[in-house]
């Protein structure tokens, strides 16, 4: 076993979510959320560097060496996968890896809301999963095309940077491709997975302009399009996706978005009472009154929908935090520290 796979290893023993790697830093391991000592023996600017190098394709090691950042993905068999990224501080060389989990978790097993079983089955359109990094954006992606995948008989493409959760077909058929092994952009990756006949087209994230016009034209043409973005609600999701682009082009990406957009599912992790986390969703379902909202930037009635739909399976984000927080699972602090309406937990 190489050295980095044994801190790896190490890190999954004592419950760890992320490994940190810096020159002259002992390894860091994140812990229910917390930064915590892996061990307290620094890495010298030549070990990191044989470390990272030990795992790296060596088309990936010369682009990492030319640009100072990449990503990869790194798996010790039969243990676990990762998701890893390179990269050069004021230091040195500096790597993050993330556990990715073995096996893809069903809705119900990660006690996801049953409003995402109706996104899976959904025909067409633009779904986002948004929140910040590591809030488990990945993993409910992952359950939800898990589900078509055991429901449905369709062509899923997944375009991801780099490819974290695998799939294995079952009732449909999943193609995986990475950005830099299989395509060079996300933008040149789904320009191919609009020929190759998808049903499901789920995008890794949306971090330009052209990837984001192509979703929506994706969208446009009768596939179900998936994607995520580093938003924390539904309102703040559609004002980021027109403010992407330029004011002259704004009026045109919100009529696309209002014909396009079904579904938004905001995620973050609370810190329970007990130890350990739990998510809390935000979820907009499509709606007859939302593509008017969209299109006249009429953005806070978006709230009122969630608000007046809660029967349909629609729910805020401070209306998921008082439900964690009457059941006793999240202390009322870190409601305060989540909530959009954060007066709503002062009293």
């Amino acid at each position: 076993m190489n050295e980095l796979d044994t801190l790896l290893t190490d890190m999954l023993i004592k419950g760890g979510s992320d490994l940190h790697l810096a020159v002259d830093s002992p390894p860091k391991t994140r812990i229910d959320g917390v930064i915590h000592l892996l061990n307290e023996q620094p890495i010298g600017a030549r070990e990191m560097e044989a470390l990272l190098k030990e795992v790296t394709p060596a088309h990936r090691w010369e682009t990492f060496t030319q640009t100072g950042d990449v990503d990869l993905a790194h798996e010790i068999p039969g243990k676990a996968r990762f998701r890893m990224n390179l990269f050069k501080n004021s230091w040195g060389m500096a790597s993050v890896l993330r556990q990715i989990p073995s096996r893809i978790a069903s809705i119900d097993e990660l006690d996801l809301p049953v409003a995402l079983k109706a996104i899976a089955s959904y025909q067409n359109g633009l779904v986002l999963v948004t929140g910040p990094t590591g809030s488990g954006k990945s993993t409910t992606l992952a359950a939800i095309i898990n589900h078509i995948n055991e429901t449905s008989q369709k062509q899923i493409i997944t375009l991801e940077d780099p490819v974290e959760f695998t799939h294995d077909d079952k009732n449909s058929t999943i193609i995986h491709r990475e950005v830099g092994e299989h395509t060079r952009s996300f933008s040149a990756g789904l320009k191919g997975a609009m020929r190759a006949d998808p049903d499901v087209i789920l995008i890794g994230e949306m971090r330009d302009m052209e990837t984001i016009r192509l979703a929506l034209n994706c969208a446009a043409m009768g596939m179900l399009v998936f994607a995520t973005l580093h938003t924390n609600n539904a309102t703040k999701t559609v004002d980021r996706i027109i403010d992407a682009f330029p004011a002259d082009e704004q009026n045109q990406i919100r009529i696309m978005l209002a014909e396009s957009l079904c579904g938004i599912v905001s995620q973050l992790l609370c810190q329970k009472k007990d130890g350990g986390r739990i998510a809390v969703h935000e979820i907009l379902l499509t709606h007859g009154a939302l593509p008017n909202c969209i299109r006249t930037h009429s953005l806070s009635n978006i709230r009122n929908i969630i608000d007046q739909n809660r029967d349909q399976g629609m729910i805020s984000m401070d209306a998921s935090l008082s439900k964690l927080l009457e059941a006793g699972l999240i202390t009322k602090e870190e409601a305060y520290m989540k909530a959009i309406d954060k007066t709503r937990f002062t009293a």
